[in-house]
């Protein structure tokens, strides 16, 4: 649905904005969950420990989760599709030279020696999914770590979803049928977020509200995200928000 220009004046005739595009929408997203830092942290530090010392980052966006790992590994590559998020990467860290940003879309037939590839809330977006992960087996050296953060449980799938350009939700089976089936060898994939898979499904799925920044958002981060990350260092949750992959290419 068209947007109205709330600038108009009251009574005066009011014109609908051109539609957002799929990647508009999700730049904006990108943008407007910028408060959610607490989040954003765990979920970096769920695929820290198998980046390696030049991992590389599919559909980097804006960079929120490369910045993370900016002080973390020695080199990382960030990529992107959409150009304009692509003119921005280049911008956000021009002044890090340890920090390569080229474009990249997938699948693909790049090939290169990355101690791993990453891609969180990515993979979603993509029709061809185990072509995409096939294409991130090349990027990375024998015996490397192919790590992937996804949305959880085809139930959740909102308009939100679809608006955004995902075409699929995962489970633990199916995310790791994915992996096998482009070749990798799964060695952990487990849900995150319990509490988010109930907001969000509340929240997006049944009233229709829109992710962004504000008294929610922070109050979920500040208090849900600690208690979950506590939490999950001890207990593997039987369902949740997100599922992390993590599988090895073939030695």
């Amino acid at each position: 649905m068209g947007r109205v220009d709330d600038r108009s004046p009251r009574g005066a005739a009011t014109a609908a904005a051109a539609p957002a595009t799929d990647a508009e929408l999700q730049s904006e997203v990108l943008e407007s969950l910028s408060d959610a830092r607490r989040y954003r942290r765990w979920l970096t530090d769920l695929v820290l420990p198998y980046l390696g010392e030049h991992p590389i980052e599919v559909g980097s966006g804006l960079g929120l989760y490369a910045q993370e790992w900016l002080t973390r590994v020695p080199k990382l590559t960030a990529t992107e599709a959409h150009h304009g998020r692509l003119d921005r990467l280049r911008e956000r860290f021009a002044a890090h030279p340890h920090v390569s940003v080229r474009e990249l879309a997938l699948p693909a037939t790049d090939q290169a020696d990355h101690s791993a590839a990453v891609a969180i809330n990515v993979l979603e977006h993509i029709p061809d999914h185990v072509g995409a992960l096939r294409s991130m087996g090349r990027l990375v050296r024998p015996g490397g770590a192919v790590a992937i953060l996804v949305p959880a449980f085809p139930f959740a799938m909102s308009r939100f979803d679809r608006s955004i350009g995902h075409v699929r939700r995962y489970t633990r089976a199916s995310l790791a049928g994915a992996l096998t089936a482009a070749g990798l060898a799964p060695v952990e994939v487990r849900y995150v977020n319990p509490i988010g898979l109930f907001t969000w499904v509340v929240a997006v799925r049944f009233l229709h509200l829109t992710p962004r920044n504000g008294p929610l958002v922070r109050l979920f981060d500040r208090f849900a995200v600690p208690a979950q990350r506590s939490l999950e260092r001890h207990l593997t949750p039987p369902f949740g928000q997100s599922v992390l992959g993590v599988a090895r290419t073939a030695d």
